[in-house]
C-alpha cells in the first residue's frame, strides 16, 4: 500500500465542497479531510442531516466519488476539557458526534485535541502547565490528568463501539503536545483506539525532531497532518515559547482567525518562529526522509496538507505544499 495524499479543506471554507474537492484533485491530491466541530465550523459537513440519514449519508460520499476522492478523516479538533462554557461542553459534544458519524461513514479516522483543564475545579480558563519544575504546577498537572482520564476513557469506549480511530494531534496548549505527555495518555486512559495524529510543525515550533518522533512513536501514529514551520532569527532572543504578542486588532479586516469567533493576537515584528507552505521551512529532501519514516511505521496512512502560512492565499498555499509532498513521495517511495 501507499499513502493517501489529500489536504484539510478547512482553508477552503469559501467554496463549496465540490469546488474544494475540485481544487485539490487538480493539484493532484487524492484525498481530503473535513471539519465537523470544535473550534472551527463544518462548511464542508452537514453533521446534524448526514447523523439523521441515511440517504444524505449516501449522497454525500457520492460526492466524494465523482470527484474520484477519498474521504481520509473527520476533524474535531478543540477544547473538550475546557472550563469556559464557550468551549468545554460544546467541543466534547462535537467529539462524540463525529465519532458517531465517522463510524456511519466508513470513516476510519478522527482527529482531535487531548485539551487542556484549569488549575483546579472552580477555574474560569483552561491553563497550559509548561515545564513543572515549580512543585505547585505538578499539582494543577496531576488534577488536570484526573479531569482528562474519565473523559478520554469514555471516548476511546465510544470509537471502540464505532470501529473508529481517535488522532490526537500534539499541540502545544493541550496535555498531550510531545511524545513524553502521549505516552503519559497511553499509560493512565489505556486507549485501543486512540492514537496520534502526528503533524510536524508542532514539532519543529518546540524543537523537535519529527523524524525521532515518529520512531518513538511508532504504531500510535494512525494520521498524519503535512504542515511546516520555520525557525526565525528571533528565536536566538526570544526564544520558541514567547509570549510577546500583542492583542487581537480591532479591525475586523486586519484579524486572523483560528477558530469559530477565535482570533490570532498580533505577532512580534520579528517572530521567534511561524507555520509556513510545506517547503517553506523544510526542502523536499527532508520531506522524503519524513515520509520515509512514516512508511517504515505503516505504509496505509492518510497523509493530508494543513494550510495556515497567512504569506500566501489559500489555494496557492495548498499548491505550493502538494508540489514539495508529491515530490517528496516520487522520492521517498512512499
Amino acid at each position: 500500500m501507499t499513502f493517501t495524499y489529500g489536504a484539510y479543506t478547512a482553508c477552503l471554507q469559501d467554496r463549496t465542497l465540490p469546488e474544494a474537492l475540485e481544487v485539490l484533485r487538480g493539484m493532484g491530491l487524492t484525498g481530503a479531510e473535513v471539519n465537523t466541530g470544535g473550534f472551527i465550523p463544518s462548511p464542508h459537513a452537514p453533521v446534524d442531516a448526514l447523523l439523521a440519514s441515511e440517504r444524505a449519508r449516501r449522497d454525500y460520499l457520492q460526492v466524494f466519488a465523482d470527484a474520484d476522492m477519498q474521504l481520509t478523516g473527520l476533524t474535531a479538533s478543540g477544547n473538550p476539557l475546557s472550563p469556559l462554557p464557550t468551549e468545554g461542553l460544546g467541543h466534547a459534544h462535537d467529539l462524540r458526534r463525529t465519532i458517531e458519524l465517522a463510524g456511519l461513514l466508513g470513516v476510519r479516522d478522527v482527529v482531535a485535541m487531548s485539551g487542556t483543564p484549569g488549575t483546579d475545579p472552580g477555574a474560569r480558563y483552561p491553563a497550559w502547565i509548561v515545564n513543572p519544575w515549580n512543585g505547585i504546577d505538578l499539582e494543577i498537572l496531576e488534577y488536570q490528568w484526573s479531569v482528562a482520564v474519565p473523559f478520554w476513557k469514555e471516548i476511546d469506549a465510544l470509537a471502540r463501539e464505532r470501529d473508529v480511530q481517535v488522532a490526537l494531534e500534539m499541540h502545544p496548549r493541550n496535555l498531550v503536545f510531545s511524545p513524553p505527555s502521549f505516552e503519559r495518555f497511553v499509560e493512565l486512559v489505556e486507549p485501543t483506539n486512540i492514537g496520534v495524529n502526528l503533524d510536524p510543525s508542532h514539532l519543529f515550533w518546540q524543537q523537535m525532531e519529527p523524524i525521532d518522533c515518529i520512531e518513538r512513536l511508532g504504531s500510535h501514529i494512525t494520521h498524519v497532518h503535512a504542515k511546516d514551520t520555520a525557525v526565525l532569527p528571533g528565536a536566538a532572543t526570544r526564544g520558541v515559547l514567547d509570549t510577546d504578542f500583542g492583542p487581537v486588532p480591532e479591525d475586523p479586516a486586519q484579524r486572523t482567525p483560528t477558530g469559530m469567533g477565535h482570533y490570532c493576537a498580533t505577532w512580534p515584528e520579528d517572530p521567534a518562529w511561524r507555520f509556513v507552505a510545506i517547503g517553506e521551512g523544510h526542502d523536499v529532501d527532508y520531506w522524503a526522509r519524513f515520509l520515509a519514516a512514516l512508511a517504515a511505521v505503516d505504509p496505509d496512512l492518510a497523509v493530508n496538507i494543513e494550510h495556515e502560512d497567512a504569506a500566501f492565499d489559500r489555494v496557492e498555499g495548498i499548491a505550493r505544499g502538494a508540489e514539495t509532498l508529491l515530490a517528496a513521495a516520487a522520492n521517498s517511495g512512499a
